[in-house]
């Protein structure tokens, strides 16, 4: 392994699986110069593609991409399981029909057992290619599985099959059927196959969306930027940009880069990095960050960090990092397999030694049949289907609820939540600024003044316009005709309002014209400690009230935060408002620990130090700034009214954005992990009192000892437990 690097803080978890040899196992192209790892072994890294020395499986390359094709195992997968499902129908039909509806006079047994052994080896030797070299490199290198299993079982089957089937005479007499035929067992091993590719498959779909939060957030950043030179503008590619260079952003634009406002002002929509609802003003000498929309005003900026050093990159590193570091639920079935697996090929081997040594003659073959039959009733199909089948229920389940479940990784972890971090702005609240209230002093009319500031509002750009408009349109009030309009700079705006003066805006721009703003100071400190922003409103020369505007708390919001703490979650909330703004909040909901001016690294890093404690973390989130707490969580809770990024990097989606849902998810959870130790039981409650039976532990006693097709009945028996118990949770309480 001198070739491989142990660094697994590079790696991209892209959630995929592979097999023994890459280039000739998963087809697509591959990148030779790329760094590749193992999504299981993240500390496995080489330069190219490949496989893992530890399992065997594929490598797959470490840098996000906005490619987004689709993985070309799960392709691979599909090809293999729908040509394993055109061999294996027939093949089922040619031998359970016989049991059933009796063997048809045209189709004697020797004709029906070879067109099995036709039917079956396309399956066993090229659908089942995968598992089979799974198999040998756990084999080789001791790192044994649930691939061991399948490996041993399917090949146990079929070559037992195609043994009895060219040399029946090797067989008692006792094992002979019709013409003395060997009862074959080529349709258990080609129904594994095409199980297991189904499982597979499933877990595979559930993960092909992993990059989609990457190229997301790549996607933010604009493809080309504006440069400003002494010969004038010039367009050019975002990869070019140096420290130093002169940007032109116009607006609607997102800002290429890091840097700094030169020349000109604006308002910067920067809720991607800090979650605030508002856009920002932004003046020159201010910090302007790659991502951001500039929403007004036309700017010039200074580039300062580019490429891998802006923010954005930052984020994109960040979410790489959490989602790779995610362990699969199905490690579950691998850990039960570490131990089941030497001991199914011990019992194997010493039922073949004990019936070659003091069995009856014909003592070899006895010990074969021992043998074999061991291998075929601990075969592990139904361990294929324990997790994907519980999943795929509980998801649908889910879904009805109006929680949609991502991954599995999710219900692993959430029924063990012990703590929930939640964002602010869109997640305990509306994430849309609104007018919360209208304060009129004396001698004023309410509709009044709504309609003179509405009637200003209509003329400027400032986000908090939208707010007041809409609480104007709301109360169904005509706007009236404005003359004089004006907007100073980060102060309010100015006009007359039919042919009344009026001033809206900060204390500064009252006190600057001279106008008195003591009766509304008061009122003003009020709203603060609400955490809504207070606007002050003149008319002819002095002070006629003051306009709130806020991010309201959504409605469920205090019904669902009681839920959560009943079901024993401990809730903390994370903003990037302001402190004012964050304690006001918390205290109106009762939230005793809250941490503000939170940036996207702040978050990803008290997610970390809670589970650094030991703790099991959700976070519920809906903005892109959230996008690399929600990765690095245990489980990322994302609202289904806020950006796609944040439902990309989540494992839970709220699609009514209520946090009561979140007591739904932890409940379907805890049913769905209930449900699949079940069904990991029922996988191996047959195999496990079958296998001393299949030994021959029974024969000194009773005379009875196990055929091989007691072997597969046990198995399929144990398919059908898991499958009906899986189906249970269509119905389970949540």
């Amino acid at each position: 392994m001198a070739e491989h690097q142990h660094q697994a803080a590079g790696a991209e978890h892209s959630c995929g699986h592979g097999h023994g040899h890459h280039k000739a196992s998963t087809p697509g192209p591959a990148d030779p110069d790329a760094l590749y790892t193992c999504p299981m072994h993240p500390e496995v890294q080489q330069v190219g593609p490949g496989s893992c020395p530890i399992c065997g499986m594929a490598l797959e390359p470490m840098a996000p991409s906005l490619e987004a094709a689709e993985n070309p195992e799960l392709k691979d997968f599909r090809r293999r399981f729908l040509i394993g499902l055109v061999f294996t129908v027939p093949l089922v039909v040619l031998e359970m029909g016989s049991h059933f509806f009796g063997r048809p006079s045209w189709l004697p047994v020797a004709l029906s057992q070879w067109l099995q052994l036709v039917l079956a080896t396309p399956v066993v030797a090229w659908c089942g290619l995968p598992f089979l070299e799974r198999c040998v490199t756990s084999l080789r290198t001791g790192k044994l599985n649930m691939f061991t299993l399948i490996g041993i079982g399917v090949s146990a089957a079929y070559l037992y099959s195609v043994v009895g089937l060219i040399f029946p005479g090797l067989f008692p007499e006792a094992l002979r059927g019709e013409g003395g035929a060997v009862g074959l067992y080529f349709e258990p091993a080609a129904v594994i196959v095409v199980l297991v590719l189904l499982g597979q498959i499933l877990e595979l779909k559930a993960r092909e969306e992993t990059g989609g939060a990457i190229r997301a957030l790549l996607d933010l950043a604009p493809k080309t930027a504006r440069r400003v030179t002494d010969a004038g503008d010039e367009e050019i590619a975002l990869d070019t940009v140096a420290m130093g260079d002169r940007l032109r952003v116009r607006p609607g634009e997102a800002i290429p880069v890091d840097g700094t406002l030169l020349e000109g002002s604006s308002h910067v929509d920067e809720s991607m990095v800090t979650g605030e609802s508002l856009p920002v003003a932004k003046h020159p000498g201010d910090r302007v960050i790659g991502g951001a929309v500039n929403q007004s005003g036309s700017f010039v900026m200074q580039a300062e960090k580019v490429g891998a050093d802006t923010m954005l990159s930052k984020i994109v590193s960040l979410v790489a990092a959490a989602q790779r570091s995610r362990a699969p639920i199905q490690r579950l079935a691998d850990r039960v397999a570490g131990w089941f697996v030497p001991l199914v090929l011990a019992i194997a081997a010493l039922a073949f030694l004990v019936w070659l040594i003091w069995g009856p003659s014909p003592s070899f073959e006895f010990a074969i049949v021992a043998a074999v039959t061991v291998l075929i009733i601990a075969c592990p199909c139904a361990l294929g289907l324990a997790t994907p089948m519980s999943v795929m229920v509980g998801v649908g389940r889910g879904a009805e609820a109006g929680v949609l479940i991502r991954d599995a990784e999710a219900l692993e972890h959430m029924e063990k939540v012990e703590i929930l971090l939640v964002d602010k702005t869109g997640t305990l609240t509306e994430g849309k600024p609104a007018l919360t209230a209208l304060h009129v002093l004396e001698g004023f009319g309410r509709e009044d003044l709504l309609v003179k500031a509405a009637s200003l509002e209509q003329s400027s750009e400032h986000p908090l316009a939208k707010a007041v408009l809409a609480a104007a349109s709301d109360a169904g009030l005509a706007l009236a005709k404005v003359e004089e309009f004006a907007a100073p700079a980060s102060r309010g705006v100015s006009g007359r309002v039919e042919g009344t003066a009026v001033l809206l805006g900060n204390a500064a721009l009252l006190r600057e014209a001279g106008i008195d703003t003591a009766p509304l100071e008061g009122l003003a400190q009020e709203e603060a400690k609400q955490g809504a922003t207070a606007i002050y409103l003149a008319v002819d020369g002095k002070p006629a009230g003051l306009l709130a505007v806020a991010d309201p708390v959504k409605e469920s919001t205090p019904e669902a935060l009681k839920e959560l703490r009943e079901a024993g979650l401990e809730v903390v909330m994370l903003t990037g408002d302001a402190e004012a703004t964050a304690a006001a909040v918390a205290g109106r909901l009762g939230i005793t620990q809250f941490r503000a001016e939170v940036m996207p690294e702040g978050k990803a890093a008290a997610v970390k130090a809670f589970q650094a404690d030991g703790k099991v973390v959700a976070m519920a989130g809906d903005g892109i700034n959230d996008a690399p707490a929600l990765a690095a969580a245990d489980v990322g809770i994302a609202m289904g009214t806020g950006t796609d990024v944040a439902m990309e990097s989540a494992g839970v989606t709220l699609l009514q954005g209520e946090l009561t849902a979140i007591v739904k998810a932890r409940h379907l959870s805890q049913a769905t992990l209930r449900n699949i130790r079940q069904n990991l039981f029922f996988a191996f409650i047959y195999n496990a009192l079958g296998v001393p039976v299949a030994a021959g532990i029974l024969y000194p006693f009773f005379g009875i000892l196990l055929s091989p097709i007691i072997g597969a009945a046990a198995m399929s028996l144990s398919s059908v437990s898991v499958v009906a118990n899986a189906l249970r949770l269509r119905r389970a309480r949540i």
